[in-house]
């Protein structure tokens, strides 16, 4: 939801619009299952190397994104983006096709990727950084559980 804007009362107020590069962040959840397995590798290594996380049925997480646009705010709103904007791209691009779904087998984006924390915070920066304007996108972040996350912050420039 954006935020409320306050009418201007006079004519003759002037804004002060402010200098320096702000980072703002969008927090979104969303719930799923996966499964941890390399299918060009044999079942006894998918084993050892993925233990419980190779369960032929998958397993699940409650997962928490968290998404960083960094930019100079707007004069006009003070904004570097509307907050509500970010989570609508957030829940367009990542929620909807994610939540209480497999994700292994039921998420386009994610067809053929292992879906580790770190496989799918890339995934993620791939779907939400074309829709991001007014800032660039920072961060992606993405928290397993509680203790264990994975952050990207775009490509490598090499």
């Amino acid at each position: 939801m954006p935020r409320p804007r306050r009418a201007s009362t006079a004519s003759s107020q002037s804004v002060r619009p402010q200098q320096g590069t702000v980072y703002v962040t969008r927090q979104v959840h969303f719930n799923a299952g996966h499964r941890l397995n390399n299918p060009t590798k044999s079942a006894a290594w998918n084993k050892k190397m993925f233990g419980l996380c190779n369960n032929a049925f998958g397993h699940g997480h409650n997962y928490v994104l968290e998404a960083t646009v960094r930019g100079q705010p707007d004069p006009e709103t003070g904004y570097v983006i509307d907050l509500g904007v970010l989570k609508e791209i957030l829940d367009r691009v990542v929620v909807q096709p994610c939540d209480h779904r497999s994700l292994n087998d039921q998420v386009p984006f994610l067809k053929g990727v292992i879906p580790s924390t770190e496989n799918l915070v890339i995934a993620f920066w791939n779907q939400i950084e074309p829709h991001i304007v007014g800032g660039r996108l920072d961060s992606v972040r993405l928290y397993e559980t509680p203790r264990n996350f994975a952050e990207y912050r775009g490509p490598d420039l090499r």
